[in-house]
């Protein structure tokens, strides 16, 4: 069976989530799963509640309603160590309050494993250099967290995700703030971690041609509602990014890159340079 088919089991899946900072809604009623040894993006503008929705799935927030099961098991009637085994979460940022080297970043994601008291072994050790071994970051071991570029850091904060052990991958926006050369050198690890490894990745960006680049199934996020959700080839078309973005955009497929590719050409319902009216708006065609 594809990993990530629509016969695959759901690994991960939020059902009917709503979520709310004090008076403000943020989510509203969102349902998302994610199917072993998928690749899934889930796409929308800035505050569209991205974030808040993985936080929700990685079991760092509680919703005010749905739930999230976790190979069919509530995640809340699970330990923080148990959902740690199984689950590992890169945030967009990572800030440290002292200073680290990279082999103490990657080893803290052996935790999970340890007991009480328990230290580090040379087997924990030797699963951390696995780990900067298969992100590419092996060379950098004894530098100091902070002295790293930023496609580094997202290596090893990845490499320490992948210390946990763990085969469900939760990143937010890991191609924020990346030059064009390391946004490809994450892309590649993660679909490397993906078809080699078997990791199932669950990523929010609003980066279309990130996503369209890697993922090959898509949520689409709006105002904390769910637009569109499927197979990337099927979600991300010319009409959905009008509804996502209020944005014309040409969507086609790139011969020589091998996927989609999204040129943004005016917003939608504004005058083009040649003087004539941009396209209308969703639900006026």
């Amino acid at each position: 069976m594809p990993r990530g088919s629509p016969a695959s089991p759901a690994v991960l899946r939020a059902t009917d989530i709503s979520v709310a900072y004090g008076a403000t809604p943020v989510l509203h009623g969102v349902t998302v799963e994610a199917r072993r040894g998928d690749l899934l993006a889930v796409l929308g503008p800035n505050g569209s509640g991205k974030t808040t929705l993985l936080k929700v799935m990685a079991g760092m927030l509680r919703p005010s309603r749905g739930e999230v099961r976790l190979d069919g098991v509530a995640l809340g009637t699970m330990s923080r160590r148990a959902v740690a085994r199984r689950l590992a979460v890169v945030p967009q940022e990572t800030q440290l309050a002292f200073e680290y080297r990279v082999i103490e970043m990657v080893l803290m994601g052996r935790h999970p494993h340890l007991g009480v008291f328990e230290v580090e072994g040379a087997r924990d050790l030797e699963i951390a250099r696995e780990a900067l071994a298969a992100t590419g970051t092996a060379h950098l071991e004894g530098r100091p967290f902070s002295t790293l570029s930023g496609g580094e850091k997202q290596r090893v904060v990845i490499a320490s995700a992948l210390a946990q052990s763990a085969d469900l991958l939760l990143l937010d926006e890991p191609s924020a703030s990346l030059d064009l050369r390391y946004q490809l050198e994450v892309a590649a690890l993660l679909d490397h971690l993906n078809r080699e490894r078997g990791v199932t990745i669950l990523l929010s960006t609003h980066d279309l041609n990130f996503a369209a680049s890697l993922c090959r199934s898509m949520v689409l996020l709006r105002e904390g509602r769910v637009l569109a959700s499927g197979e990337t080839s099927s979600v991300l078309t010319r009409e959905s990014i009008a509804a996502l973005y209020d944005v014309d955009a040409d969507v086609r497929f790139h011969d020589d890159a091998r996927h989609l590719t999204v040129v943004p050409l005016r917003a939608v319902g504004t005058t083009s340079a040649t003087g004539h009216p941009g396209p209308p708006g969703p639900g006026r065609m």
